[in-house]
């Protein structure tokens, strides 16, 4: 490998696991992150980190004990209730589990905290990008700057501005949409919301709509209306007036219970729409020197619990595959495209297939029986 250094675009869990491994390995990389600092928005909610797959990237990381220390207790708790609020079911966390629940922002503060001091170049916000022959590319930034590299690698998220080189695949709008609110020292503020929720992340579905919603450090509630609606019913609603926008949606629950409806309408925050969008599911690109993509620029689906699991394995395997082939780029970038594809592509058919489960015709009970294990009987 030259010495120009790797260049990663976007400080995400996934770039970010990608410049840890690779610096584990003693391969140096720069990472290119449009925010102008660690804390210029707030990093999401909780994550559970699964055995199989996100674990597997951060013992590549050997920041396995330093996870451990992130992880908040009883947090793998699962309940799923009818509208009426009556609990359906309700699997406490007895500390067997294999998904450990953590702030994605303190998972990713780790990760900056474990790379050398400049790593991580802020408020570069790319503009373009464009091949140079050879298996060298040119990175345009917003304010006029650039960088030419022998590898880059796209870690910017659904909308990457590096997969352009790749493919001319987008992502295009699942049908569901989710609202995003928090309820703040819930115990205090708001008992019997925080009762109905319990200890871990609560379930409350009927066909096309429900709320998702976790039990998050100091109390705070993070709920994820789910709605499937056309990106045209959601034009309609002005997010800028929170209290309209909040009515608009909680007039969608009128006759759930109202320890549920407040999860929404006692919200302590303004709500955030999040449409879900998702690539195709068998996305993939032939070969381009120089450059790959990993997590959701490489294949973003709707939300299921693997997006940022996916992200930091493709990473860690990425790392160890230049490790592996320090003079052969070419070979690193194969043999880690190569499983990749497919993996991405089955854990996508899985979450489609959960989506049906959780918003279809039959919800709530095929996720009862997804939960508790039996088989799905079908007419």
């Amino acid at each position: 490998m030259s010495n120009s250094p790797v260049t990663i675009i976007g400080a995400g869990l996934g770039g970010l696991t990608l410049a840890r491994v690779l610096h584990v390995n003693g391969i140096a990389s720069t990472v290119y992150e449009a925010e102008a600092s660690p804390t210029a928005r707030a990093q999401g909610g909780m994550l559970d980190i699964h055995d199989y797959n996100g674990q597997l990237a951060l013992e590549a990381a050997g920041l396995m004990d330093e996870f451990g220390g992130l992880v908040l207790e009883g947090r793998e708790a699962a309940r799923l209730v009818d509208r009426d609020g009556t609990v359906l079911f309700d699997q406490p966390d007895d500390g067997t589990g294999g998904r450990p629940e953590v702030q994605r922002g303190e998972l990713r503060q780790l990760l900056l905290d474990s790379l050398p001091a400049g790593t991580v170049r802020w408020g570069h916000k790319v503009s373009g990008a464009r091949a140079l022959g050879g298996g060298r590319h040119e990175v345009t930034f917003a304010d006029g700057t650039s960088v030419v590299t022998d590898l880059l690698v796209g870690a910017d998220g659904a909308w990457s501005r590096v997969r352009p080189l790749l493919s001319a695949a987008v992502p295009e709008y699942t049908g569901m949409s989710c609202v995003e609110v928090y309820l703040h020292d819930a115990d205090t503020r708001h008992p019997a919301s925080a009762k109905v929720v319990g200890g871990g992340a609560l379930y409350a579905l009927a066909p096309g709509k429900g709320f998702v919603t976790h039990r998050e450090k100091g109390g705070n509630l993070h709920t994820y209306v789910m709605l499937a609606r056309p990106r045209e019913w959601f034009a309609d609603i002005d997010f800028t007036d929170a209290a309209a926008a909040v009515a608009r949606i909680a007039g969608e629950f009128d006759d759930w219970a109202p320890e549920l409806t407040a999860l929404i309408t006692d919200a302590d925050t303004a709500p955030v729409l999040r449409p879900l969008a998702a690539l195709p599911a068998e996305h993939r690109w032939e070969r381009v020197p120089g450059v790959t993509l990993i997590g959701d620029a490489a294949h973003v689906a709707a939300p299921n619990g693997e997006g940022a699991n996916l992200a930091m394995l493709d990473a860690a395997e990425l790392a160890q595959s230049l490790a592996t082939h320090p003079d052969d780029i070419e070979t690193a970038l194969a043999t880690y495209e190569q499983p990749m594809f497919p993996r991405s592509a089955e854990t996508a058919a899985e979450g489609t297939e959960l989506y049906a489960v959780m918003f279809g015709e039959d919800t709530p009970h095929g996720l009862i029986s997804m939960f508790t294990g039996e088989s799905q009987q079908t007419d």
